[in-house]
């Protein structure tokens, strides 16, 4: 184990590692509840996507510590997978089809990162947009979740209002939301579910949770969703298969590099072993979408792990060991869910800490700050991912032109190709 690890060489230990995957299971423990309550508002079956979640997580993240041997956790990333539910499912597109839209962009992204392609898409992007993108993901995650906790209300004088702070799940929203940030504030492990074991046991002492008579199940609700994605509509996909492949892609390259540079991985600029990185979130994406969730995502919250030493794949197998014991807990994650305030505050924090990029973006530069602030701006308003990416690369190419400067002939392509979809949607 020490050799196939290279525990020598990066300089650490057993016990260190196993410490590093139990720090990073605590740390994304909440992803089981949140992400399978998001899909369930969509239609689909709690338990089903309850077990699709553990299954991706388990197979990327086991992959990511195998294959690649890095010390970083994979499960479905809860922006882009709040996009699916909240922008494309509620917004008409059925549940089977989104899935099917998923498998189609997973596979896509499997075949970019076995080639050098991957890499002209990713240098094909500014940074800027990139930046913008992450950031309006963010907001975007983060008003779904000041919705299903009713801080924020619709409005007919000014299109949205500030909820009701008597009603138990505005305040009860709220106290979880002040307690997450209190706790990764003190630095504190686990603090997004250690705020959501607050938010329960307040709910629970003011009468408006009672706890589940049941814990612990036999899996059940799988038929319901393993296998049941469809490829009718494929084409009026076309842009949600885009996005979907857009950023995934450039989200999990961004959490790699960035936990690799901390973990001291990354040698001279260079990533080793990122092509079996890539395959381990392409992959589990894939084996995601035929389960019954949407895309994985390399979680930020690896970062953790990392802190208190995890420098193997080690770390990540045993992060993957921890959340497939997870699979028995359904009826007690299910009960939890049950209570939009409890999840709520883990959607607002989620995006708060997406809009960090913002920082990086050249506010000076009119043809780099115009594009990324529409896209920020265009995805929370439009409720679409798509229609800010598109919208922020047109304008972009528009504006690069317009200033005799050089634009990438790929981005060129893609801002045609999203014209023509927003022209004839």
């Amino acid at each position: 184990m020490k050799k196939f690890f290279e525990f020598e060489t990066r300089g650490t230990n057993l016990r260190t590692e196993i410490m590093a995957g139990i720090t990073t299971f605590l740390t994304m423990l909440y992803i089981v509840i949140v992400n399978p309550s998001m899909f369930a508002a969509g239609g689909m079956n709690f338990g089903g996507v309850y077990i699709a979640t553990i299954i991706a997580v388990v197979t990327a993240t086991l992959i990511m510590g195998i294959a690649a041997n890095y010390p970083i956790a994979i499960a479905p990333g809860l922006g882009i997978n709040a996009w699916m539910v909240y922008s494309v499912i509620l917004g008409g597109v059925p549940w089977q089809e989104a899935l099917g839209a998923a498998a189609i962009s997973s596979g896509l992204f499997i075949i970019l990162s076995v080639t050098k392609f991957r890499e002209l898409f990713i240098n094909s992007i500014p940074e800027s947009l990139k930046l913008a993108m992450g950031a309006g993901i963010g907001l975007f995650v983060s008003f779904i979740g000041l919705r299903n906790g009713g801080v924020i209300i619709s409005s007919e004088t000014t299109a949205v209002t500030l909820g009701n702070f008597s009603e138990p799940t505005v305040y009860l929203t709220t106290i979880g939301l002040i307690a997450m940030m209190c706790l990764m504030i003190l630095r504190v492990k686990g603090a997004v579910f250690l705020g959501m074991i607050f938010t329960a046991g307040v709910a629970l002492i003011l009468g408006h949770w009672e706890f589940p008579t049941e814990i612990l199940s036999i899996p059940h609700g799988f038929d319901k969703t393993f296998f049941k994605l469809s490829f009718a509509n494929v084409p009026a996909l076309s842009s949600v298969i885009f996005v979907l492949l857009l950023v995934t892609l450039f989200d999990t390259t961004a959490t790699m590099l960035g936990v690799g540079r901390q973990a001291g991985l990354i040698k001279d600029g260079k990533f080793p072993h990122l092509k079996s990185a890539l395959l381990a979130d392409s992959v589990g994406s894939f084996v995601g979408a035929f389960a019954g969730t949407g895309p994985t995502s390399a979680f930020v919250e690896s970062g953790t792990g990392v802190s208190v030493g995890g420098r193997t794949g080690l770390a990540s197998v045993v992060t993957a060991e921890l959340f497939l014991l997870l699979i028995f807990f359904e009826p007690l994650a299910r009960s939890i869910s049950s209570m939009s305030a409890i999840s709520a505050p883990a959607l607002i924090l989620t995006g708060a800490l997406m809009v960090e990029g913002v920082s990086g973006i050249n506010w000076k530069d009119y043809t780099e700050a115009f594009p990324a602030f529409f896209t920020m701006l265009l995805m929370p308003l439009t409720y679409s991912i798509a229609y800010g990416v598109g919208l922020g690369m047109i304008l972009y190419v528009i504006l690069k032109s317009v200033n005799r400067q050089k634009v990438p002939p790929l981005l060129y392509v893609l801002a045609i190709l999203f014209a023509i979809e927003l022209i004839f949607d």
